[in-house]
């Protein structure tokens, strides 16, 4: 999962998709990144970690992280929240294997980011659940 800074968006979808494969017996391995380096080595945001605690998943033990191209040999999918994080990943991959990895989460659709306006987290938690229900279904 991968958003801008990861500690609003990708956070969410990575305690989301957690917890949604966990509850469906599926052994995935989950993980956050963010393109951007501003907050690594932090928490998610609190307001991203107030609204998946209100939904039951605790994504307080998250650290925020940069996205590194060996990420593309460890994960099958790279599922990102917006266009411009569409092409920061694209410009990052290696090879049409790695490409292929990539995806908005929402299919053509993107996740708007709420850091500038907490009255988004909990409409983009809701739709960040879908797209991670929409993903188990299609690849389980």
């Amino acid at each position: 999962m991968v958003c801008l800074g990861n500690i609003c968006r990708s956070p969410l979808a990575h305690g989301i998709m957690e917890t949604l494969a966990k509850k469906q017996g599926l052994d995935w391995e989950v993980d956050s990144a963010g393109t951007g380096n501003w907050h690594v080595g932090e928490p998610p945001d609190r307001r991203s970690i107030r609204t998946a605690r209100a939904h039951g998943i605790d994504i307080s033990g998250q650290v925020c992280r940069l996205f590194r191209v060996s990420d593309f040999d460890t994960y099958d999918h790279i599922f990102v929240m917006d266009k411009n994080n569409l092409s920061d990943m694209l410009a990052m991959t290696r090879n049409k294997e790695d490409e292929q990895k990539v995806s908005l989460l929402l299919g053509e659709k993107i996740v708007p980011d709420p850091y500038y306006d907490d009255t988004l987290f909990e409409p983009v938690f809701n739709m960040i659940e879908q797209g991670c229900k929409e993903i188990i279904k299609d690849l389980s």
